[in-house]
């Protein structure tokens, strides 16, 4: 027996929501815009330089306490955030002006600082520079990857499909990332390069799944070429609704397990993956079938067929 999360044949009338689903998408699709512009997002060190320090405190860390004791220190912005267990800190600071030599300094005053302060002995996981040269270099690549993922599947779909189905893809796609960093501007969890590689996985997951459905629409085109585009939509949605549903629950399954027991070190790159998931899914049903509507998919409509008409296609998914 096949486990389904939904029945193997339903007939749920997706496209009469279509409306409210564009409504919906525009709405946070304009709101994750305008974050990003008014908030913008809480770079990591990746992408702002500076020094990056790990610190093992032997009880629960006090940060009041640690911060009083950097405070004083002169080195610009110092931030400090728990790191995943309650004895384990994460110490940003700007990064200083002058050479790598000026960089090690600032540490070792912060060793220093924290040594006099905190009772018991302290440990050092690690200690990361990046420059300013390095973080835009990052900066540029990440943003050059995403584009160029994009572009890709463009190119992809466009020669797999027709052109309107490689429109309603990338259409999908951009709602996808521009939703996932609104939520890293509204969440203000740390965006780094971890993040960029979360937004290309996305990517990937979100064309595999619009293209199931693409397929089956397709398939559908030439099966019943004079049922009603939308109705045709709407069966085609329903055809893969079942391998759709499942393949975001295995996928989400294995991605809340590691972002509840995984550690504080990829918390951030998991709840990416995790929205990315729920949105890719969504716009695979409510924004890329039924942008097809609104950009012109071609219908071909030969003279009557016997045979052919607008019975519903059967569940094979």
């Amino acid at each position: 027996m096949r486990l389904r999360l939904v029945p193997a044949k339903t007939n749920i009338g997706f496209m009469a929501h279509r409306v409210k689903a564009f409504v919906l998408s525009g709405v946070l699709f304009v709101a994750s815009i305008g974050l990003f512009l008014a908030v913008d997002l809480n770079y990591g060190i990746d992408f702002e330089g500076g020094i990056l320090i790990e610190v093992g405190t032997p009880g629960p860390a006090d940060l009041g306490r640690m911060r009083g004791a950097l405070s004083g220190l002169d080195l610009g912005e110092v931030a400090l955030q728990e790191f995943g267990r309650d004895t384990e800190v994460l110490v940003r600071v700007e990064r200083q002006p002058g050479d790598s030599s000026a960089q090690q300094r600032a540490v070792a005053a912060v060793k220093e600082a924290l040594a006099a302060e905190i009772p018991g002995e302290l440990s050092y996981r690690r200690v990361e520079f990046v420059g300013p040269k390095v973080s835009a270099e990052l900066v540029r690549a990440g943003t050059l990857a995403s584009v160029l993922a994009v572009v890709a599947m463009l190119v992809y779909i466009w020669f797999r499909f027709e052109w309107q189905f490689a429109v309603g893809a990338v259409l999908a796609l951009v709602h996808d990332v521009v939703l996932t960093i609104g939520i890293f501007a509204l969440t203000r969890l740390e965006f780094n390069l971890s993040i960029i590689a979360a937004i290309l996985t996305i990517v990937g997951y979100s064309v595999n799944d619009t293209v199931v459905v693409y397929d089956r629409i397709r398939e559908n085109l030439r099966k019943y070429r004079r049922m009603p585009l939308i109705e045709l939509l709407n069966v085609s949605i329903n055809n893969t609704l079942s391998r759709t549903t499942m393949t975001s629950a295995t996928t989400l399954i294995a991605l809340l397990t590691l972002f509840f027991f995984g550690g504080a070190v990829i918390k951030g790159f998991t709840f990416a993956m995790i929205w990315g998931v729920v949105v890719g899914t969504y716009s695979s049903i409510f924004v890329a079938a039924p942008l097809l509507v609104y950009i012109g998919l071609r219908r071909d409509v030969p003279e009557a067929e016997p045979g052919d008409g607008g019975g519903a296609a059967a569940d094979t998914g």
